[in-house]
């Protein structure tokens, strides 16, 4: 069964979002990140994906405090992303409390990096992030930056050193309810059949949800559905009351 991951996206210690990465159209949210990692934990969410876009512009983690504060007073399993450019952000990012990590920018420019982390972290411990613009072109730094780096050249690269988990957005759906990018998704399927592909952007409904689940999809990161109230915190519980 498909998992469903919440997104919380925190900048200047807020909950907001963006809208196809672009730090200049967000929404900014009346709630606090513990109080909404609460919220998901008091309905049966087990999984956040926690992004730090201060961390992500910069290349250096900032919201260490949102994410041991999450940690320390819920019970749910943080992935952390945003920013982690060094050893040590990685240690710590650990020691604050996050199950996993999600790297993207550094997997490009220092992938012996990224893959010694596979090593001594373990792969069940490490996700690549490999979001992209037109072309599949990778994007970088919060998909503020654009490169010439194949998606398929990129992830091959690491599923050769062990991969297991590969979050994969694209800029042109994301924050669109318009629907996944399923063709990507496919083809990302097809070419690299033991990943667990974690779908994120244009998630609008349970029919994307269900329709990424046939495809054989890992898991569903949801943001702005659950956000703008398509997907309800209902509608978490009763998927995992099913499962």
């Amino acid at each position: 069964m498909i998992e469903l991951i919440p997104s919380m996206s925190v900048l200047g210690g807020k909950c907001v979002r963006l809208k196809q990465g672009n730090y200049d159209d967000y929404t900014t949210y009346d709630v606090s990140p513990l109080e909404l990692a609460q919220q998901f934990e008091e309905h049966g969410i087990r999984r956040l994906h926690l992004i730090d876009l201060d961390g992500a512009r910069t290349g250096k983690v900032s919201n260490y405090e949102v994410l041991g504060m999450i940690s320390r007073h819920t019970n749910i399993e943080v992935d952390f992303g945003g920013g982690i450019s060094n050893d040590g952000e990685a240690a710590t990012v650990f020691e604050y409390g996050a199950k996993m990590m999600t790297v993207g920018s550094i997997a490009t420019h220092q992938p012996n990096i990224f893959t010694e982390w596979l090593f001594t972290y373990g792969r069940n411990k490490v996700i690549l992030s490999a979001d992209v613009i037109a072309g599949n072109k990778i994007a970088v730094k919060g998909r503020q930056k654009g490169t010439n780096i194949d998606l398929f050249d990129f992830v091959e690269q690491f599923y050769n050193q062990s991969l297991l988990y590969l979050k994969c957005a694209s800029n042109e759906k994301d924050g669109t309810l318009s629907g996944p990018a399923f063709d990507l998704y496919a083809e990302l399927l097809k070419r690299f059949p033991d990943l667990r592909i974690m779908a994120s952007g244009g998630i609008s409904s349970l029919d994307d949800i269900r329709k990424l689940e046939d495809m054989g999809i890992y898991a569903a990161i949801i943001g702005k559905a659950f956000y703008e109230g398509k997907i309800t915190l209902k509608d978490f519980e009763s998927f995992y009351a099913k499962a």
